[in-house]
């Protein structure tokens, strides 16, 4: 009843006032949000799938190549080095060095491998064009002072030692050494080795020790070429020690390019190829651990074969008791060697004394005798003070190599 009242008593042309009506979205401002963010990473993926750039967000130097003029061409017919690497298939980045100033200078362009890493330089310009060398970090070592270039053979590694008529790398690169005098009393020889791996520790071997004694180098460190030619220098013969697998492999890893019994024989001979490209100089290999490798027949023939078609020695630590290395060594006839004491495995001045005694008394009983050991501080202490009395004692310190014709004589 007051509804309609108030209608009838309403004045005429008036109407009823009317609520406002709010306008409302069909969503909410998180969801406006969501979509936006929805949009946004379908947007991100879609770039990234799509786009070709494999090494986008790296960093890139673009190269502008100048065009040879008139007087370029006329001189120079070869072909430019601007499309050098256009079948690899990798993706390549530049940067560029010593840049030209003017024209006909030669520029030096280094490319790197974006997946591998490996650089090459690339001369571009002049009488270099086209022309391409690996950078110093992967470059073989040149050749060492003192080395007959008639004893050097060259493999996809680099130069590795070879036979040339009578020549043999042992016989060449043996310390000098009183053969003679050696025949007729006892002599002990010393190797020591892991040299090359840290230059300090090298250096001291080199200096401290007497010449007589034989240093054996790992392939591995930034130089072994050059600390092994300052060990030549010091009158010091050497070794090549080669890295082949333990029984704990690969727990305990001797390094890149382990010979592994594993491999086929050309695998390993290619991995022995490198280890021999590393320096020159030696007069022979010696193993570097490799306690697995070295009683397995099947892959360690082939090794000493090889060896032995080099006019190398090769040494055998002593380490592994199952060792084939003497029955293949002889079956080539080639000179060989074998460890009969390492004195510092227990690395203490007192136990160090005491091998270095039982090496005397192993001398003394057959006429010759060997000792391994490390580069430690305290190894290269004991022994260069065991060796200046040494001779009082009626005992002759000789090369490895002396040793080992000693051996194989009597």
């Amino acid at each position: 009843m007051t509804e309609t009242a108030d209608d009838l008593s309403a004045p005429l042309g008036r109407d009823k006032p009317r609520r406002k009506r709010r306008l409302r979205l069909p969503f909410t401002a998180m969801q406006l949000l969501a979509v936006l963010l929805g949009l946004f990473l379908v947007t991100f993926a879609g770039f990234a799938i799509f786009n070709k750039d494999p090494l986008g967000g790296e960093p890139m130097t673009r190269l502008a190549i100048r065009e040879p003029n008139a007087a370029d061409k006329a001189g120079d017919d070869k072909p430019a080095a601007a499309g050098h690497g256009q079948d690899s298939k990798q993706e390549s980045k530049q940067e560029t060095k010593d840049a030209p100033k003017q024209a006909g200078e030669q520029k030096t362009v280094t490319m790197i491998d974006g997946s591998t890493g490996m650089r090459h330089d690339v001369v571009i310009g002049g009488d270099a064009a086209g022309k391409s060398e690996t950078a110093a970090a992967s470059a073989p070592p040149p050749v060492m002072a003192g080395i007959d270039p008639k004893l050097l053979e060259k493999s996809r590694y680099g130069m590795i030692p070879a036979v040339s008529g009578d020549l043999k790398p042992f016989n060449v690169y043996a310390a000098d050494a009183d053969r003679a005098k050696a025949a007729k009393m006892p002599v002990v020889a010393i190797l020591i080795g892991g040299l090359g791996v840290g230059a300090a520790k090298t250096t001291d071997a080199i200096m401290r020790l007497p010449a007589a004694v034989t240093l054996a180098f790992t392939p591995y460190g930034s130089d072994p070429g050059k600390l092994a030619e300052r060990a030549r220098a010091q009158r010091h013969e050497i070794f090549l020690q080669i890295p082949m697998e333990p029984y704990d492999f690969p727990d305990n890893d001797p390094g890149p390019q382990t010979l592994l019994t594993s491999l086929s024989a050309d695998q390993n001979m290619d991995r022995l190829y490198w280890h021999l490209s590393r320096m020159q100089g030696y007069a022979g290999l010696t193993n570097f651990m490799g306690a697995r490798f070295i009683a397995t027949e099947p892959a360690m023939q082939p090794i000493i074969r090889e060896a032995a078609k080099r006019g190398l020695g090769f040494f055998d630590d002593g380490s592994s008791p199952r060792s084939i290395a003497p029955q293949a060594a002889g079956s080539q006839a080639m000179p060989f060697g074998k460890g009969d004491i390492a004195i510092d495995a227990v690395p203490t001045p007192a136990e160090i004394d005491r091998a270095l005694t039982k090496l005397e008394a192993a001398a003394r009983e057959r006429g010759v005798a060997v000792g391994t050991a490390s580069a430690l501080p305290v190894s290269i202490e004991r022994i260069g003070a065991w060796t200046k009395t040494l001779g009082d004692r009626g005992i002759l310190l000789v090369p490895l190599t002396t040793a080992m014709l000693k051996s194989k004589s009597s």
